[in-house]
């Protein structure tokens, strides 16, 4: 496994082993753990520029995820985490700013396992797969849930 990790904001409310700490823990989870992983921590502009490009909604998210396929070392993704809507989302649920961009990670990293949110079922298993990456790295859920990024 390997991610590279690259911040694209002055913030950085995690140290880079936090960032690859969350990666790996839900990698792991997936079933993905060999997985060649691009991390991007940036401004809500920069999310919202991508997500319009590549999703066709130019509003602001709080994370991205591609599956860029296999390559030699195993399978290849980029994940684009949004520090500005983790910071104001922390602050409208009470919650810590790390925490928050813990979530997005994971949730990121889920997404490039196979999770999908879209429809209950799915969703339900993304929820509780977060759960379960949370507490592993010692963030219990506190019944928080990720979804509330776009205002």
């Amino acid at each position: 496994m390997a991610v590279e990790i690259t911040w694209d904001t002055e913030a950085r409310p995690l140290t880079d082993e936090q960032v690859t700490r969350a990666i790996e823990a839900a990698l792991e989870h997936g079933g993905r753990a060999n997985a060649v992983i691009e991390v991007a921590l940036v401004d809500d502009e920069t999310l919202a520029e991508l997500h319009g490009r590549y999703l066709d909604d130019p509003s602001e998210t709080d994370v991205m995820a591609f599956d860029l396929g296999e390559e030699g070392g195993g399978p290849l993704g980029e994940i684009y985490v949004s520090v500005d809507r983790a910071e104001i989302v922390a602050g409208r649920r009470g919650s810590s700013w790390e925490r928050e961009l813990t979530l997005y990670l994971v949730h990121g990293a889920l997404h490039l396992c196979g999770f999908n949110d879209l429809e209950d079922a799915d969703r339900e298993a993304m929820r509780k797969a977060e759960a379960a990456v949370l507490e592993r790295l010692g963030l219990p859920p506190d019944g928080i849930e990720h979804g509330l990024g776009r205002d």
